[in-house]
């Protein structure tokens, strides 16, 4: 066990989270194997993960018949599944969070992903999911748009534990990062406890290379300078980001605001590393997780890429190395004619999407399986 590099990796303050849960995956007790003996120290879930989980598998058959049977709709079949195996997996993870006090072992929950431009919406939901799990170790997972900065600072200053999702851009992490503190401010200012509230920002890395690797490749076919950058920025982007968010981070959370609350038992929001596996297949099948092994920090990697570090990874501390090039990486964006802001932004609307077709398409799976076993 001491020679896995997922293990390792909480040498350097890094906690590997799986991207996944399915009640095959608790039942066959992979979960319990994978917490056992490659370290794994808390799990996220999102519409797409449920829609494969629920929609591609018999796991669910005969829950799902009897719950029509019993005149269950087809929204309290998904919660009621989706709930159930969440408080499952916290189960699983309670006695890793009560053993460290708190600081591992966590499940994430995401809202409807149709609330994502909902803000009373999503905090409504949010309230209600977590009494439904009921759970110390579970994380709401909100998206990072506008209209969800609000809904994160209420839920903390409420002391509901939020996982901040769909996060791409570094100026919206310094928002996501103000409606944390705002939220613990409130609480403290309150005099209520702020030592066991936890959260993460999400950080989705891939998406970003797809998305600027083709703009990039456009510009790769002309000639001069611009060519030349582009090749050079090619694959670069995440990954740079990613270092200069840390960057960030440890400003944000080293600052005389923080400590005051830090004095009052407050934990830092760490920052997770997400949409960690690598969609292009001549990079590195470990590309984002290799170089982003930091202290306070989180990886949270889909099966194949937690087998793939498993089989061949290198655990280092890197998260600050290479500072220079990232910054340069970001500064030359310009001059290929992309703004990394823009590009942000429309990753964002199309991770909405993302969550939406998946979450929709599960619905009417399970809004036909009603009406069949419900004789509807």
């Amino acid at each position: 066990m001491t020679d896995n590099p997922l293990v390792k990796a909480q040498d350097f303050g890094q906690s590997i989270w799986l991207d996944f849960l399915g009640r095959g995956l608790i039942v066959s007790g992979d979960l319990q194997r994978m917490i056992e003996e490659d370290g794994v120290r808390g799990v996220t879930s999102n519409p797409s993960i449920f829609e494969k989980a629920i929609g591609q598998t018999e796991d669910y058959d005969e829950a799902i018949a009897e719950m029509a049977r019993a005149g269950k709709s087809a929204e309290e079949v998904y919660e009621t599944l989706t709930v159930e195996d969440v408080q499952n997996a916290t189960d699983l993870l309670r006695p890793l969070y009560d053993r460290t006090d708190g600081q591992h072992g966590f499940v994430s929950l995401e809202v409807n992903p149709h609330l994502a431009r909902d803000t009373t919406g999503t905090v409504a939901e949010a309230r209600r999911l977590w009494a439904a799990v009921d759970r110390p170790n579970l994380l709401i997972k909100v998206p990072a748009t506008v209209e969800g900065l609000p809904a994160i600072e209420q839920l903390i200053s409420e002391g509901i534990n939020v996982n901040i999702t769909l996060l791409f851009g570094l100026p919206r992490y310094a928002e996501v990062a103000e409606a944390y503190i705002a939220g613990i401010e409130q609480r403290v200012a309150r005099g209520e406890e702020v030592c066991r509230i936890a959260s993460v920002a999400s950080f989705f890395l891939s998406r970003i290379d797809v998305l600027v690797d083709s703009m990039l490749e456009v510009k790769m076919q002309g000639e001069g300078r611009e060519a030349e950058i582009a090749a050079k920025l090619r694959g670069e982007v995440a990954v740079a980001s990613a270092k200069v968010a840390y960057q960030m981070y440890l400003e944000t959370f080293g600052a005389t605001r923080w400590r005051i609350l830090a004095d009052h038992g407050a934990r830092v929001q760490r920052l997770l590393w997400a949409s960690t596996s690598t969609k292009t297949p001549e990079y590195s099948d470990v590309k984002y997780v290799e170089p982003l092994m930091g202290p306070e920090t989180v990886n949270t990697l889909p099966v194949e890429t937690l087998d793939a570090y498993r089989d061949h990874g290198d655990p280092k501390l890197r998260i600050e190395d290479g500072l220079d090039h990232a910054r340069e990486v970001l500064e030359l964006l310009p001059e290929v004619g992309i703004d990394i802001d823009q590009v942000t932004a429309r990753l964002v609307d199309e991770g909405i999407e993302k969550f939406n077709q998946p979450y929709d398409k599960l619905m009417a799976k399970l809004e036909e399986a009603v009406r069949l076993h419900s004789g509807g």
